[in-house]
């Protein structure tokens, strides 16, 4: 018997038993995924602010880092109601609003809707039809594409990298409205960053991945050497992509320094896992990623070279 067959029982009397009510405010929040959509809104403001030149417009800025987020809430409170069958398998999703049965799937899509459409109408209204676009790329790629994929194939975690990567670009874009190569720089350093980060959790989690049915690369990665030796490879690629913003003259010296000894202490802890593949190593990485990606976004603003 599968590890989705020996859960089904359980997952399906605890959506037969939801009780039908409106949930409160704290459900719907919490459907949004606050700690994700914050990094989205950080991300999208450091974009914004290291493409922008002269006096920043106000009203752009708050349309392109509402809209963004909005996208992002949206985007999340949908993806549960897709895989609330799989959120209902796992321990550390099953107390999610829509498994929980504090929520149902009808009120949690609709929501989710509303959501999404007012963070594209403050897009397009607000900033440029470009930004717009890549709001759009970001909501079909993670919704349509990563979220069936991860029901198929480990290489889900490339695709689910892409919508991730995207929210900082749309600063960019929004405040200069092109695309240009700070765009594909911030693009590729939150394309990279997330996957050893991914890769942490799913080793910390392999076993409510297991549970899922989900054939994440570490449920197919027993003794976890191909999980480990992928973070270290994707850090590598990190390191000389996060400095970059300073050899294209985007950033100055200080921000060099801080992505060198960020992307090394990154790059270690990854090594870590690959020499041990164990919990503890795994949340070093993961608590490391954490890290890293505030603090070189932070410095790139602050050491940013006026154009």
């Amino acid at each position: 018997m599968s590890p989705m067959d020996a859960t089904e029982p359980a997952e399906t009397l605890v959506l037969a038993e939801a009780p039908a009510r409106i949930g409160s405010v704290q459900d719907f929040l919490e459907l949004t995924k606050p700690r994700l959509t914050s990094l989205v809104a950080l991300t999208a403001l450091v974009g914004y602010l290291a493409g922008s030149q002269g006096p920043i417009d106000v009203g752009n800025l708050l349309a392109a880092l509402i809209g963004t987020t909005l996208l992002a809430a949206g985007g999340c409170a949908i993806n549960q109601v897709m895989e609330v069958d799989l959120d209902a398998r796992m321990e550390r999703t099953r107390d999610r609003p829509i498994p929980s049965g504090r929520l149902q799937p009808l009120e949690s899509a609709v929501f989710g809707a509303i959501v999404t459409a007012s963070g594209f109408v403050l897009l397009a209204a607000g900033t440029n039809t470009l930004t717009t676009l890549l709001g759009l790329t970001a909501v079909v790629s993670y919704l349509a594409i990563y979220t069936p994929l991860k029901r198929t194939t480990g290489l889900c975690t490339l695709v689910g990298a892409l919508p991730g990567a995207l929210p900082p670009a749309m600063g960019w874009v929004a405040a200069t409205g092109r695309i240009e190569a700070g765009t594909w720089m911030l693009f590729s350093i939150l394309f990279l960053w997330q996957l050893p980060h991914f890769l942490s959790i799913a080793w910390m989690r392999r076993d409510d991945y297991v549970a899922s049915g989900c054939p994440m690369l570490s449920v197919l990665d027993p003794d976890g050497s191909l999980t480990s030796r992928q973070a270290v490879l994707y850090c590598l690629a990190l390191l000389p992509v996060s400095l970059l913003p300073t050899v294209f003259g985007i950033a100055g010296p200080l921000y060099f320094v801080s992505a060198l000894f960020l992307g090394l202490a990154y790059t270690m802890m990854a090594g870590g896992l690959a020499w041990q593949t164990s919990f503890a190593s795994a949340r070093r990485l993961f608590l490391t990623s954490l890290a890293y990606l505030p603090i070189l976004l932070i410095v790139l603003v602050m050491d940013k070279v006026p154009r």
